[in-house]
């Protein structure tokens, strides 16, 4: 089968042809339709993120598709079934091999580019606003980069589980996108600071909960918006992983929980349940349009390099998708 690797020496990608994966009996083998862009990838592809033990080399880390093949010990699903699901690599491939346990359907008012826009961006909202910031109905959420794949995931999760949100991103564009899926407040973060916005729009009380993809830059406005017994999540690292001086105080005096997090990382068990329970939550709302996948683009999989230019110039707002040509 094709797929999409990255040269080790000039970051490339490059097609190459590779062995079609064999399932093993727990497995689905999936005729991939279309694959979601992260930011992982973008990392993985220069050597700075490599895929988990016994994962392929090939890039992507969600895939919508048809199951072609079923293994042994699988139940519940059928050859053509259409299902989207979260990898810890091989997305950009004809073919994809994913554990039963980790196939979401994909509900019939979606396309197979909207089924690809669900699981790495969701699955990670799902698993940071509620599992791990135990966000609950009343409460505020901030939520930085708010017009990413996870940022507009996780305004509308918040917003069904009936939370207040608030968001940063930075273009009118992106800030109406983020107001459109029921951001109260919008935040341009190039126009300065948000902490003191964050506080008159909380009364002074600040927010339960921070999602944060930027890392070392907004540290410090992040502990000044955080509400008492507030928690900071953090997801990424994208404008700098190092803070030249931390005052713990901060931290000790208003009972702050700061919590580190990545998804692939997670053992399969955590992975299976986590899908089980965005399942739960989700398929419903995903039926009725109260919850859509915002794509901002689709490319030709010839197109691969271009597409992550895009993503690399932080241009997208919701998520970009390969469409997988057989």
């Amino acid at each position: 089968m094709k797929a999409i690797i990255a040269d080790k020496d000039t970051f490339r990608l490059k097609f190459e042809e590779v062995n079609t994966p064999v399932i093993k009996d727990n497995e689905l083998l999936v005729k991939v339709k279309a694959a979601g862009l992260n930011r992982a990838d973008l990392l993985q592809k220069r050597g700075k993120y490599p895929p988990p033990p016994g994962a392929p080399d090939i890039l992507g880390l969600e895939a919508s598709g048809v199951i072609e093949k079923i293994g042994a010990n699988v139940k519940g699903w059928k050859k053509g079934d259409r299902v989207c699901a979260l990898l810890p690599s091989g997305g950009y491939a004809e073919y994809a091999a994913i554990p039963a346990e980790l196939a979401i359907p994909i509900p019939k008012n979606l396309s197979f580019e909207e089924g690809a826009a669900i699981p790495e961006g969701f699955l990670t909202a799902y698993l940071n606003l509620f599992d791990l910031g135990n966000l609950q109905s009343g409460e505020t959420v901030l939520i930085h980069a708010g017009a990413s794949g996870v940022g507009t995931a996780a305004i509308q999760l918040a917003k069904e589980a009936g939370a207040r949100v608030i968001i940063t991103a930075g273009s009118p564009e992106k800030l109406q996108l983020c107001r459109s899926l029921g951001a109260d407040l919008a935040i341009n973060y190039k126009k300065g600071p948000f902490a003191a916005q964050v506080k008159e729009s909380t009364g002074e009380k600040g927010v339960q909960l921070i999602l944060d993809f930027i890392g070392a830059p907004y540290w410090k406005e992040n502990i000044d918006a955080l509400a008492m017994d507030g928690k900071l999540v953090l997801i990424g690292t994208m404008g700098g992983a190092k803070i030249k001086e931390v005052n713990l105080l901060n931290i000790l005096f208003k009972r702050l929980h700061v919590l580190g997090t990545t998804l692939r990382s997670q053992p399969i068990d955590k992975k299976a349940a986590l899908t089980k329970a965005f399942v739960d939550f989700s398929l419903k709302r995903f039926r009725d349009d109260r919850l859509k996948p915002i794509i901002d683009s689709i490319w030709d999989w010839n197109e691969a390099e271009k597409a992550h230019s895009l993503m690399e110039e932080n241009k997208n707002a919701g998520k970009i998708i390969l469409r997988i040509n057989h």
